[in-house]
């Protein structure tokens, strides 16, 4: 089936076209998101479906403009790959890091009350130095990234990026003075 066959059957059958365009296409898109993405099957294929639901929708305008399938697909696949890869390392960022957690978690049961740990963890934030304070601020109350906190602070990305990190580890240490312990 060439193209301008495919494109006619996603417009007059969808169900049968996207059935025929992931059976030509669904190996390149494949290897395009495993470049790209983390090796989870669910991620991939949802990424995998996106991009196929964008062909349906760009049908019409694909067959107007007389694209070729092949090289569109392999785009289409990788911005959608590059949109989900920059989406999980945000949400990725904005979890504070495994150690951090669970000290977190145990001072809110050493405290009897989550709340007090988020207390002392505002208290600790509240008392750093500039510009740590506000990049923490930034990062993890108005959910920036490290590059939007770069550009406003005036940093380099890497620079955002060392201080989150050694501000954690501080964070860390300090909550483990008040009394909560890591076990291994």
């Amino acid at each position: 089936m060439n193209d301008r066959d495919l494109i006619r059957l996603l417009q007059k059958d969808p169900d049968a076209g996207l059935q025929a365009a992931m059976q030509v296409y669904a190996p390149l898109v494949k290897a395009v998101l495993l470049r790209i993405l983390p090796r989870d099957p669910r991620v991939v294929e949802e990424c995998m479906a996106d991009t196929f639901v964008a062909l349906w929708r760009y049908a019409p305008r694909l067959e107007q403009q007389a694209t070729p399938l092949r090289p569109w697909v392999a785009v289409t696949a990788r911005n959608k790959g590059i949109d989900r890869y920059h989406t999980l390392r945000r949400h990725t960022a904005l979890s504070l890091d495994a150690e951090l957690g669970e000290t977190i978690g145990k001072l809110a049961e050493f405290d009897r009350a989550a709340s007090e740990a988020a207390d002392w963890v505002g208290a600790l934030v509240a008392a750093m130095d500039p510009p740590d304070r506000e990049i923490f601020l930034r990062k993890y109350y108005l959910l920036q990234s490290s590059k939007e906190i770069a550009a406003a602070l005036g940093m380099a990305e890497n620079t955002v990026n060392t201080r989150l990190s050694r501000g954690r580890e501080r964070l860390r240490r300090q909550l483990q003075q008040k009394g909560v312990t890591r076990h291994a």
